[in-house]
């Protein structure tokens, strides 16, 4: 049975392409719901060849890796804060939690409020949702290095700053690549949420809504499909980032 499934596994896409075909082939409903092929792939030409695609997809990964270092920078800045100091971790710690808990849907009105619906808010939105999984997964890391290692910096009468270097964020890096990849999945999604909600400029948020105001399901597709395919293309790369940096783990 499981070699026939590992047979099979390559029969998905196609299988799914072709219901898709048939589906939009069956009615006027269907059709509009499920697009041909064709139409999707006219599409992609046409906007590949117009730019369109291209400005709108490098405006919302613009907009990401914005977001996504700032949130990175804040993030371990806070987390590291937090984890070292107690008296720190007793005052920003119940107001970092209680901010946490508000959805990131609920930030975007207020943000427009204060600070309009420009790149700026969006920006601000996306770091925003960086920041969290960042401070959570650093904190994490730096308030669970183990009693031995610590015991190491002290017997080798290391300073401060040789202990958090040689000793403290060696052992935390593990922690904080996991929240480096919680990090970018929730920026990404933030990002082309915030174009949706904030629909000014260019972003493949804003893409697919002018689509939707037109009618062109094709272009709604082919953006969500640019969406999924990017946002695993990031995942992979970090992924393979941050096994290639702590290749080290593998010697001990």
């Amino acid at each position: 049975m499981l070699k026939l499934l590992k047979n099979a596994r390559g029969l998905l896409l196609p299988l799914l392409l072709i219901s898709w075909e048939y589906a939009s082939r069956q009615d006027a409903a269907g059709a509009y719901a499920f697009v041909p092929l064709s139409m999707i792939g006219s599409a992609f030409l046409e906007m590949l060849g117009n730019g369109e695609l291209l400005v709108n997809l490098l405006a919302s990964l613009a907009r990401t890796s914005s977001g996504l270092a700032l949130g990175i920078v804040f993030g371990v800045a806070l987390g590291v804060l937090m984890a070292l100091s107690r008296i720190a971790n007793r005052l920003i710690g119940p107001l970092f939690h209680g901010i946490r808990q508000v959805p990131m849907l609920g930030w975007i009105p207020l943000i427009a409020m204060w600070f309009g619906n420009g790149e700026f808010s969006k920006i601000l939105i996306v770091t925003l949702a960086a920041f969290y999984p960042m401070v959570l997964n650093t904190y994490q890391g730096f308030s669970h290095v183990e009693r031995r290692y610590r015991e190491v910096g002290q017997v080798l009468v290391l300073s401060r700053w040789q202990q958090f270097s040689q000793v403290l964020l060696p052992a935390a890096l593990p922690s904080m690549s996991t929240g480096v990849l919680h990090a970018l999945a929730f920026a990404w999604v933030t990002a082309i949420g915030s174009e949706l909600f904030l629909s000014s400029g260019a972003g493949l948020g804003n893409l697919m809504m002018n689509a939707e105001a037109g009618s062109h399901m094709e272009v709604i597709v082919l953006s969500v499909l640019c969406i999924g395919l990017l946002g695993y293309l990031m995942t992979l790369l970090l992924t393979l980032l941050s096994r290639h940096l702590l290749r080290w783990r593998n010697l001990r």
